[in-house]
């Protein structure tokens, strides 16, 4: 038996990159796919049917089974046609990866109030919108007693967790996603709803031309890398993993590990007399982590 077979799954932003080959490889590995893709730019411009099709055509043609949604997934009433779309085409609805995103990079005191809205839409509307349609109808799956294994796995970034300079308004929304899948995952273990969360390195057409790659972390940086873990991630053999954020590339996957409580002092109510106190609360914690595994940053 296939590691997803008879498993339905919502795939957005999948006719290119990371998208894409999340699609096809949960394809390769029995599910029903709905390929969702708006067709836009990377900033998120145009609209084109094409690439999603062709995902679509891909899967068909090794076998699978799949479907082309061409939904934007930040609109609340598109969202919930689309998980409808799932359920009415397949029968059930087990996975969700919220993979759609785009890019308006600017310094943060050049940035336009647009480039700020769009971004944050995109992102953060974009992955809770399709996440609280799913949940809605998983509820009332379990309370019908129709139990099953579901999963949600959404996509974060290493420019949110490890402030990437230039992209405050992604970062802001991929932070945000962060903290969402694990606040989600406490509320939603009761309908027998697992989520994760992965930071991925690709090379992908939104991340082009950001720096020089030799042969070899080009090889690591391809997308199917990325997809092996969100497939596992969406199968049952992932039970019980919940409520974490993987770092996942070719050169390995790693668990980030959240917010800790760092170093302590009395509290006051006089602002004079806790200079020393708080300098020295900063001086014992640990330094924000860079992108690099090692790297600290400074402030």
């Amino acid at each position: 038996m296939s590691l997803l077979e008879g498993r339905t799954a919502i795939v957005t932003g999948a006719g290119r990159g990371l998208g894409r080959a999340h699609a096809l490889m949960l394809a390769k590995h029995g599910a029903n796919v709905i390929v969702n893709d708006l067709g836009s730019s990377a900033s998120g411009e145009g609209a084109d049917q094409t690439p999603a099709q062709e995902v679509v055509s891909e899967i068909e043609k090794m076998g699978g089974k799949a479907a082309i949604n061409t939904s934007d997934v930040s609109d609340w009433s598109a969202a919930k046609q689309m998980v409808e779309q799932a359920i009415d085409t397949f029968g059930d609805l087990h996975i969700l990866v919220n993979n759609a995103g785009i890019l308006r990079d600017r310094m943060m005191v050049n940035m336009s109030e647009d480039e700020w809205d769009v971004v944050t839409k995109v992102h953060m509307k974009g992955t809770f919108a399709p996440m609280h349609h799913a949940a809605n109808f998983w509820r009332a799956q379990e309370k019908a007693g129709k139990k099953a294994d579901r999963s949600v796995i959404n996509t974060t970034s290493h420019s949110a967790l490890f402030a990437n300079i230039g992209q405050t308004n992604y970062a802001a929304a991929k932070a945000g996603i962060a903290t969402m899948t694990i606040v989600a995952a406490r509320e939603l273990t009761r309908y027998g709803v697992r989520l994760n969360a992965i930071a991925p390195r690709a090379q992908t057409r939104m991340t082009e031309g950001l720096r020089e790659l030799t042969e070899e972390q080009e090889r690591r940086r391809a997308p199917e890398w990325i997809a092996t873990l969100v497939a596992y991630l969406a199968s049952e053999q992932s039970a019980p993993i919940s409520g974490r954020v993987f770092e996942a590339w070719g050169f390995g996957y790693s668990v980030i590990e959240s917010w800790q409580h760092g170093p302590q002092m009395e509290a006051s109510m006089d602002p004079t007399e806790i200079d020393a106190g708080v300098k020295k609360i900063v001086a014992e914690a640990r330094k924000n982590a860079g992108i690099d595994r090692g790297q600290e940053l400074d402030p």
